[in-house]
């Protein structure tokens, strides 16, 4: 194991750019209705803005993880910050709903070649046994991120327009380079071939899916253009991303996916769980926001602030949680997490009605905040444990990977959902997906309109349960002797003789 005279400055400074593309990831959410209004588009096509970034983000996590392993997970991390936030200010000058598609895009490469070396960095400069608080402030930087960005957005959108969301990411992107080339140490390389086919199959083949997933509606679930159908692109998304492991399986070169670190259980679990996190925190943003601002007539700000709760909890409990992780077996932590989280999706959903009494809402965010203290620093810990030096890029790119995913899906299925419900409770001849109304819905939209919004709301929780089963299934931590004993000392190399179990 790796390890530096200061690790906690370093940590710090990979924290404020892994903040910064984890607020970006939902902090589009609260400014949706002020981008389709500025920019004259559609609920379909907004959405685009936040799967680009999603999508681009997630495809290249696999072997932006190796590449850091290879060319320093410093130098990646620098070069990717650089790139987004070029990205950034790229989007706020976007004139249009598709050239903001596309500089989204450009910002969520940005942010794949960053995510993966700050988890990396962690493994390699932690011990095992110390990797507990490290992975709590990753884990509440995390958590907290992806709460404050709709709180942030809320601010920006209604104080300087939604174009803003996107220019406060330049200074801070600066501040954040500066601090890194000042403070991340250089860390040995390891030398990685690289699977191109691999990363073929499993870009067109989770393209495949998430396209034919998030336009199904669109389309009514038939024909998009000539041969090409809706469910045609999803069964063939699926089969590419069979053949991508098959393909890791075989492949006699370097696997972009080392397969064998499956084989360890809580890594396996732990991936299955991070992925409902992903995809339940994206999902639930939508819906609440469109209620809040379209059927209750919040403002952005207004809205983004009955996230308060939410960010207040998961920021002040989750350092402790971090420090718990290290001495409590994560599972407990994590099950607890993923349990109230899903009591407060469910809550959530119950009170999504048009006369409901604003204040009540602020009850199940603060639960959300606690429940999201519970589960990122577990998860994240129980991932990495049992992995060497030598395994750290692919291990970070796999976890991280699947949790994007998990975000995708998350934005794909949501919008699904929301298409399909709106269609199914708002009366004949209401505006499709609410497009094309300013401010606050006709009154005599608002009640469907608010009932389509509670139903799309249970998806995220029902998912999230999932990830408590994940919880339920994670093995006790093994003893950090019992790691250390694997690997040689110099390079991390695992022994021929035994692999992490």
């Amino acid at each position: 194991m790796e390890t530096v005279a200061k690790p906690w400055p370093a940590l710090w400074a990979l924290v404020l750019g892994f903040f910064m593309i984890l607020v970006d990831s939902t902090i589009v959410s609260v400014a949706n209705p002020k981008i389709m209004e500025g920019l004259n588009t559609d609920i379909n096509s907004v959405i685009w803005v936040t799967s680009a970034y999603l999508l681009a983000y997630a495809v290249p996590l696999l072997v932006t993880g190796r590449m850091g392993d290879k060319y320093g997970p410093k130098n990646l991390y620098l070069v990717g910050l650089g790139v987004f936030t070029l990205a950034s200010l790229w989007c706020g000058l976007s004139g249009s709903i598709g050239m903001l598609i596309l500089a989204r895009a450009v910002q969520g490469l940005g942010a794949a070649l960053m995510t993966p070396q700050t988890m990396a960095v962690i493994t390699r400069i932690f011990a095992p046994d110390k990797r507990g608080p490290a992975m709590g402030l990753w884990g509440a930087t995390a958590g907290v991120a992806m709460l404050v960005g709709p709180i942030l957005g809320g601010v920006l959108v209604d104080g300087l327009g939604w174009e803003w969301i996107f220019f406060v990411n330049v200074p801070v992107g600066v501040v954040a380079f500066v601090m890194a080339v000042r403070l991340v140490p250089s860390l040995k390389t390891h030398d990685h071939k690289f699977d191109l086919l691999g990363v073929a199959l499993s870009s067109v083949g989770l393209f495949m899916l998430v396209f034919g997933i998030q336009e199904g509606e669109k389309y009514n679930w038939g024909t998009i253009a000539g041969p090409i159908s809706v469910w045609g692109l999803i069964i063939a998304g699926i089969v590419f991303l069979g053949l991508f492991v098959v393909w890791q399986a075989v492949t006699k070169g370097e696997a972009l996916v080392p397969l064998h670190l499956f084989k360890v259980r809580n890594f396996s679990l732990a991936n299955a769980a991070i992925t409902t996190v992903g995809f339940t925190v994206t999902a639930m943003s939508l819906p609440l926001f469109f209620y809040y601002q379209l059927v209750r007539g919040m403002s952005p700000t207004q809205s983004a602030l009955m996230m308060v709760p939410m960010a207040l909890f998961s920021g002040v409990l989750a350092p402790f949680v971090g420090k718990l992780v290290d001495t409590v077996n994560p599972r407990y932590v994590a099950l607890t997490g993923f349990l109230l989280m899903a009591v407060a999706l469910l809550w959530t959903s119950s009170l999504m009605n048009a006369d409901t009494a604003i204040w009540l809402f602020l009850l199940p965010s603060g639960l959300l905040g606690i429940a999201s203290s519970g589960i990122w620093a577990p998860l994240s810990t129980t991932a990495t444990r049992n992995l060497g030096p030598r395994e750290a890029g692919a291990g970070a790119g796999i976890y991280n990977t699947t949790r994007q995913i998990g975000s995708v899906l998350g934005s794909a299925a949501i919008a699904a959902l929301i298409g399909a419900r709106l269609t199914a409770e708002m009366p004949a001849g209401a505006p499709q997906g609410a497009s094309g109304v300013s401010g606050q819905l006709p009154e005599f939209l608002r009640a469907g309109f608010s009932t389509a919004m509670g139903q799309s709301m249970i998806l995220p929780a029902v998912v999230i349960l999932v990830g408590a089963v994940m919880a339920v299934l994670f093995a006790k931590p093994r003893a950090v002797d019992a790691i250390y004993a694997e690997f040689d000392g110099v390079e991390g190399q695992p022994r021929s003789e035994a692999r992490p179990r």
